[in-house]
Parts: structure tokens; sequence; C-alpha cells
């Protein structure tokens, strides 16, 4: 009998999953953007950190036969709360750019690692249908840690830039904070996750590395043998291809000053922005996404989460055409965008859930989410320069009209109408 509720763990697992990874991706562009670079180089460094998750397919078997999962959750939380540690001990050296993205690069490959092993754990210790139910909860915490990093981390950056008048020195302080906050995560599930007791976990010790490698190849072969992995691939790769490019350009739209056609935020605007009336948004569309989905089925809501993804993305438009200098009207756009985004990336979640049934469903799961982390690598590559030549407006306008990709490709997918609903 499982000793530790699963609201005990799910909430803060995915805290701890998703804070490295919108550190490296987010606050890492809000971070370079004041030390003084340009769009084109902020998006094209801080895309090319998206490679761990990308790759971390070819080593989530040997995830899956050394150790226990467990032990790789909490492994991987020291390392990550380590590796923020250093981006501080950096940000005041010469060559702070190198260095940092070094740390970055560390942080990235630990985080990615984590991932495999969090994402396993939670198909291993819950049920179908308590992945279902919570599959909105953990949703809605990822992209909790992503409003705690773009609304509080990045608001303390501000803070402190204000007081000590030095980015410098303010971004190292915050990277101290965040480096204990992410410890105090470790310790925690340190003592709080339960052992895992349904599986043969843990016997890498007794596997020869002929035996692991033969099992990479195996895993490999099957995902790309699993039917109607095109599609899949398409789904993967294209449904988010709207928000890959926004992702590193809103931040730098909030931020730049009204004649270059951003809003001019500062930067302890920008976190409050995205931390209060977005993450309300994302919250209740997350946790609404998930309810909906146990009473009803993923097939009978996976349109409206389409349009709930695509739709409010013309939010931009609007404040890029409008600019206008109301942090209030500024928020409560972030909000809707924020909800629509909340709701709609349930089906994603779930749709790779979905795909990874079956045999060596841990490892075919992390190859679902290297693509989904390849979907957003190589639009975000050139978003900068795309931003830079077309400027903000015409940006936005481009990544609307590209909504349309988003709905080819759904169109395309085939899911049991049974999926994902309660069962009474």
């Amino acid at each position: 009998m499982r000793k530790t509720s699963p609201w005990a763990w799910v909430p803060t697992l995915y805290t701890a999953e998703g804070l490295p990874y919108v550190v490296v991706m987010t606050v890492a562009v809000v971070l370079f953007k004041n030390l003084g670079l340009d769009n084109t180089d902020v998006a094209l460094y801080t895309s090319w950190l998206y490679l761990p998750w990308v790759i971390k397919p070819f080593w989530s078997p040997l995830v899956d036969v050394l150790k226990t999962k467990r032990w790789w959750i909490v492994a991987m939380q020291l390392i990550v709360g380590a590796a923020m540690a250093g981006v501080a001990m950096t940000i005041p050296a010469s060559g702070t750019v190198r260095w940092c993205l070094a740390f970055f690069w560390l942080m990235a490959f630990s985080s990615a690692t984590h991932d495999i092993a969090a994402d396993g754990y939670y198909m291993i210790e819950l049920d179908e249908q308590e992945q279902s139910l919570f599959v909105g909860i953990r949703s809605t915490f990822y992209r909790v840690a992503t409003i705690i990093g773009q609304g509080a981390i990045v608001a303390l950056g501000g803070f402190l830039e204000t007081l000590f008048k030095s980015p410098q020195r303010a971004w190292m302080y915050t990277f101290l904070a965040v480096s204990a906050l992410f410890l105090l995560l470790c310790l925690y599930h340190a003592v709080v996750l339960p052992n895992p007791e349904k599986t043969n976990e843990g016997n890498g010790a007794r596997i020869g590395l002929s035996s692991v490698f033969k099992n990479v190849i195996a895993t490999f072969v099957s995902f790309f043998k699993k039917e109607g992995i095109a599609v899949a691939l398409l789904f993967m790769l294209l449904y988010r291809l709207p928000e890959a490019l926004l992702v590193k350009i809103c931040p730098m739209f909030l931020l730049d000053p009204v004649d270059k056609g951003g809003l001019g935020l500062s930067t302890i605007d920008l976190g409050f922005a995205q931390g209060t009336v977005g993450v309300i948004g994302l919250t209740v569309g997350g946790i609404l996404g998930g309810i909906v989905v146990a009473r009803h089925g993923f097939k009978r809501w996976l349109w409206p989460m389409v349009l709930s993804i695509t739709l409010p993305d013309a939010v931009y438009i609007f404040l890029a055409y409008y600019q206008p200098d109301n942090l209030w009207l500024t928020s409560a756009c972030i909000g809707v965008e924020q909800f629509g985004y909340g709701f709609g990336f349930t089906a994603y979640m779930l749709y790779m859930l979905y795909f990874a049934r079956g045999e060596r469903q841990t490892a075919h799961y992390a190859f679902c989410t290297g693509f989904m982390a390849l979907s957003m690598m190589l639009p975000g590559m050139v978003s900068g320069w795309l931003q830079e030549h077309l400027n903000y407006l015409n940006f936005f306008i481009l990544a609307m009209a590209l909504t349309f990709v988003t709905f080819a490709v759904t169109a395309l997918v085939k899911v049991d109408p049974e999926f994902g609903k309660k069962k009474a």
C-alpha cells in the first residue's frame, strides 16, 4: 500500500522539474538581456541550451536500469542546485557569458536527466486513472515553476538591481537565493518520496555494458516502430510552433523600450506581469484541463484545447500595436494567454503519455519529451533574428499566422475515446 499521498510529492516534484528548465530557458534570457546582449544572440545562445532535452532519450535507458529513479531524482536535484550557485559565483567574474553558459549547460544536462527519472517515477507510482487526474496538476505546477522563474525570480533580480545599482551584483544574489531554494527541494524529496516497490529498478549493477547498449538500441528501434509514429512526430514537433517562436521574444518585447517597439517594462514589472495574473490563469487552465479530461476523455476535449493554446497568442499583436502604458492591462493580457496555455498544453502532455504506453514506456516517454524540446529549440534559434528583421508587431503576426500548422497536425491525430476518462 502507498504510504505517501501523490499530493505530497507530485506538485513539488514537477516544480523541481520545471524550475531549472525555466531558469535555463527564460531567466537566462533576462539575465543576458540585462548584461547587454542583443536579441539575436540571446535567442540563439539560450535556444542551444535545449540540446540536453533533445538528446536525453539516448541515455534514458541508463536511468531505467542503473540505480532507482528516486536516487536519480535526488542526485540530479543536488547537482542542479550546485550549478545555480556556480552561475552566481561567475556573474561578477571576467568572461561572464562564457562561464555562465558553462554552468547553464551543466544545469541543463542534470535537469534533463532529472526529467527522465521524474516522469518515469510518475508513471510507475500512479495508475492510468491517477495519471489522468494528476496530469493537470503536474503540468500546472510545472508551469507554476515557470511563473516562479518568470515572476518571483525575475522580480527579485529587478528589485536587487534598483537596490545595488549593479545588474551583476543583483543577479549574483538572485542566483544564490534560487540555489538555496532548490537545495531545500532536494532535501524535501530525499525524505518524502516513496521508495519504489512496483518494479525491479536498481539492478544496473548486475547488468553488463553490452546489455545496456543493446537496451538502448532496442528502445530506439521499438520507439520508431510504434504504430502511428509519423503522425506522432509531426504532432510533437509542430503542435507548439507558434509558442516556440514566441517564448524567447516575449520577455525581451516586454523589456525593450517603446521606441524599439517594446513596452518598456522594468525588470520588476516584468516579474509582476508574469507572476500575478499570469499564474492565476495558468493554474486555473491547467487544473481545468485535467478535470474535464478525467470526466469526458481526452478525445472530446482535444480541439477545445487546440483553440485554447493558439487563439490567445493574438494578445501580443494587440500589445505590440497599441503599446499600452498600463501594467494591469498588460498583466491581464498575459493572464489570458497563460490560461489558454495551461488548458491547451494538457492535450500535449496527454498525447505524449498516450503514445508512450506499452513496453518501455519510461524510455519512450523520454523520446517524446526529446522531440518536444527539439520543437522548441529549432524555431527559438531563429526567433531573435526574425524579430530583429521584422520588428515586434510583424513578428507576432507571423506567429499568429502559423497557428494553422497546429490545427493541421491535430487533424491527423487519432486517440482512443476512452483514454483519460475516469472509470465508473
